[in-house]
């Protein structure tokens, strides 16, 4: 075992339990992704040691978006069954916070009904990638934007925002996920918004919103998006891109710290 292995469970929790939500923020650097992953240091991992100390038993976490070593959170949401007797949120929240913080942050706890689950019962994630696009690296922004020294065409990244909109199969910008079953995963997805913003000052944000996402696709539209922006690629390339469904014809893959899922969206409740 580890250092960032995760407490062996060594018995069934009682069966007294209660469905917790929590709204947690962290810093993506230090982690090699939301998951669990035995013998690396997972933002699941810190939460699950940190909440098997203080419950007394271990926790099954179940994310909203299981985000990718580097890429950051301020909306993650997590849920978990923990025993009920004492159990104190705003207690427990503090308590997470103490072990966890700075990267990691629990900014709300609350219990919820048995059948609400992080991943199932949400409607939409919303993910923003800023991009530093000035001439000098502004180190206040280093772990948070990709930086890049060559004025991008904005008009031209806005324009090719427009063919994403609506349902398609994400293909070309997706890593296609192994299933256990053999048969070929979907990668259809529906996007309802996505627009690159001018926030001053050289910063520049894109803000996409879909009922889900596949593996690396946010970062691989920027990526594409970078590339008609530089003029490697036209604006009105990316429907093209998008029916071929073939990952060569889209850009590289835009770096994992200018990413961050913002928000995750739920029937009458958002985080």
């Amino acid at each position: 075992m580890t250092l960032f292995d995760p407490p062996v469970a060594e018995a069934a929790p009682p069966r007294d339990t209660r469905r917790v939500r929590m709204t947690v923020a962290y810093d993506g650097a230090p982690y090699r992704g939301f998951a669990l992953n035995p013998g690396v240091r997972t933002v699941s991992g810190d939460l699950g040691a940190a909440l098997a100390r203080v419950l007394g038993h271990p926790v099954e976490l179940t994310c909203a978006g299981r985000t990718d070593a580097g890429v950051h959170a301020r909306g993650q949401v997590v849920t978990f069954d923990a025993v009920s007797a004492g159990l104190d949120p705003e207690a427990l929240a503090r308590s997470l916070n103490h072990q966890c913080g700075p990267t990691v942050a629990v900014r709300d706890l609350a219990f919820v009904d048995d059948g609400f689950d992080a991943r199932f019962s949400a409607t939409a994630r919303r993910y923003r990638y800023l991009v530093a696009n000035r001439a000098d690296p502004d180190p206040f922004l280093a772990g948070r934007a990709w930086h890049i020294e060559r004025p991008l065409d904005l008009w031209a990244m806005q324009l090719a925002c427009d063919p994403l909109i609506g349902e398609h199969d994400f293909a070309a910008f997706c890593r296609r996920p192994k299933r256990r079953d053999e048969e070929v995963a979907s990668l259809v997805r529906r996007v309802t918004d996505a627009q690159w913003l001018d926030d001053g000052e050289g910063l520049l944000r894109f803000e996409i919103e879909a009922g889900s996402f596949c593996h690396q696709m946010v970062r691989s539209i920027v990526g594409t998006m970078v590339a008609i922006g530089l003029g490697r690629k036209r604006a009105g390339d990316m429907l093209g891109i998008i029916r071929s469904q073939d990952r060569s014809r889209a850009g590289d893959l835009a770096p994992p710290e200018g990413l961050t899922l913002m928000t995750v969206l739920y029937p009458g409740w958002h985080s």
